[in-house]
C-alpha cells in the first residue's frame, strides 16, 4: 500500500473518477422556412410558437457516444405558418468510469444539457437572421424528458442506449 496523498495508488484503490469529455460539437442539419416573406414579417398578431425536443444517442466506440439534440419549432398565426425551423445539433462525448446503471442518465441528461446552450444560440440567430426577433428558448429539464422517455419505452424499467 502506498503512503502517497491522493496519488495513483490511492486512485486505483478507490476506483477512477467518472469523466465526461466533449470531443466535438457540430450542426448535423439546419433548416429555416419563412414561406410568406415579406408579408409574414409585418407586425400583426402574436404567433403561437410550438417547440419539440428529442435526444438520441449512438455508440461510436467503447468510450465514445454521439448524442443528437433535435429541436423543431414553428410559429403560426391564424393557421398560417409564419416561420419554422429544424436543428439537429450533435456532439461526441467520451464517457469513462461511469457505472453501467448510470450510463443512460449521463448520455440522455448530461450530454444534451451540455449541448443545449449552443443549440439555443443557433436557433436564436437563425430566427433573427430570418427577419424576426430572436427566439430565446427556455431552459429544458432534461431529467423530466429522460423520465418521460423511460416511462414510454419500458414502464417500470430502464432502457439502454
Amino acid at each position: 500500500m502506498s503512503t502517497t496523498n491522493g496519488g495513483p495508488a490511492e486512485a486505483a484503490e478507490q476506483g477512477a473518477a467518472p469523466q465526461l469529455n466533449v470531443l466535438a460539437q457540430y450542426i448535423k442539419d439546419l433548416s429555416f422556412e419563412n414561406p410568406h416573406a415579406p408579408h409574414s414579417m409585418a407586425a400583426g398578431k402574436q404567433p403561437q410558437i410550438n417547440i419539440q425536443i428529442n435526444v438520441n444517442a449512438n455508440s461510436v466506440s467503447d468510450t465514445d457516444i454521439a448524442v443528437s439534440l433535435k429541436l423543431e419549432g414553428k410559429a403560426e398565426a391564424d393557421g398560417d405558418l409564419i416561420f419554422g425551423f429544424e436543428l439537429d445539433y450533435g456532439g461526441v462525448f467520451r464517457i469513462q468510469n461511469v457505472p453501467p446503471e448510470a450510463m443512460n442518465a449521463v448520455v440522455l441528461i448530461e450530454c444534451p444539457r451540455l449541448l443545449f446552450p449552443f443549440a439555443r444560440e443557433i436557433v436564436a440567430n437563425t430566427v433573427r437572421n430570418g427577419g424576426f426577433p430572436p427566439l430565446l428558448l427556455d431552459p429544458v429539464d432534461f431529467v423530466a424528458l429522460y423520465r418521460q422517455r423511460m416511462s414510454e419505452l419500458q414502464p417500470g424499467g430502464a432502457a439502454t442506449v
